[in-house]
């Protein structure tokens, strides 16, 4: 390999190495649905803030991580036909509403939450 590739193979071992954090994360323990928002967000993050304004990335490598954010944001939008992953964001006692509103989730998006928590608690327990 020359010295070209040699840097193409680094740039890709780095993307990988986020994937691999994630799945060694929900690999140690027993993973939970409110492990999986934030998990995404953080990959999201990385890949659209971190990774894909770096200007040194190779297209290609750059072309991979739209493609892998491509796919994250379709199992992403997924989560919105599951009312469960809304009810357990906001009952977990770490995220609750706050983690919707530092993360700059939309105050649309965080009401209807909220009123899914209230109307789950309501026609099960009221």
């Amino acid at each position: 390999l020359d010295e070209e590739e040699w840097e193409l193979l680094r740039q890709l071992r780095d993307v990988l190495q986020i994937l691999k954090d994630a799945t060694s994360y929900f690999s140690r323990s027993t993973p939970n649905l409110a492990m999986v928002i934030p998990a995404m967000d953080f990959i999201d993050e990385t890949f659209a803030t971190g990774m894909l304004k770096q200007k040194k990335l190779s297209p290609a490598i750059r072309a991979a991580i739209s493609m892998a954010k491509q796919t994250l944001n379709r199992y992403y939008s997924l989560t919105d036909f599951s009312d469960l992953y809304r009810i357990t964001m906001v009952l977990h006692p770490r995220h609750k509403l706050a983690y919707f509103k530092s993360a700059g989730w939309s105050s649309e998006w965080i009401e209807t939450a909220k009123e899914l928590v209230t109307n789950a608690y309501n026609n099960l327990y009221a």
